[in-house]
């Protein structure tokens, strides 16, 4: 349940990372996305609020690229609302 297309939360990070997505604490993201049947939504919650638990998301300058991030996302059967919305945090000065 839960998994809208044949795709793992492990590919997705992996094809974040490609795009030029640093994860901090990507351990940890990765365990409480392993825990989850809805990954999808608990990735949004953890880009959303995982500062309080040491995780980020950014992109590294030079190897980052927006419309990369939001193919990845578009492959992965994340709404284009929820596309934007972590671009725009991906994009946001800290």
């Amino acid at each position: 349940m839960g998994s809208y297309c044949n795709e793992s939360y492990a590919e997705f990070l992996d094809s974040l990372k490609a795009a030029g997505v640093v994860i901090r604490n990507e351990s940890e993201v990765r365990e409480r996305l392993a825990e989850s049947q809805r990954w999808r939504s608990a990735f949004m919650t953890l880009a959303a609020n995982g500062r309080t638990i040491g995780i980020e998301f950014h992109v590294n300058g030079e190897g980052s690229d927006p419309r990369a991030v939001q193919r990845v996302m578009a492959e992965h059967a994340f709404p284009a609302e929820k596309e934007a919305a972590f671009i725009a945090q991906l994009t946001a000065d800290r």
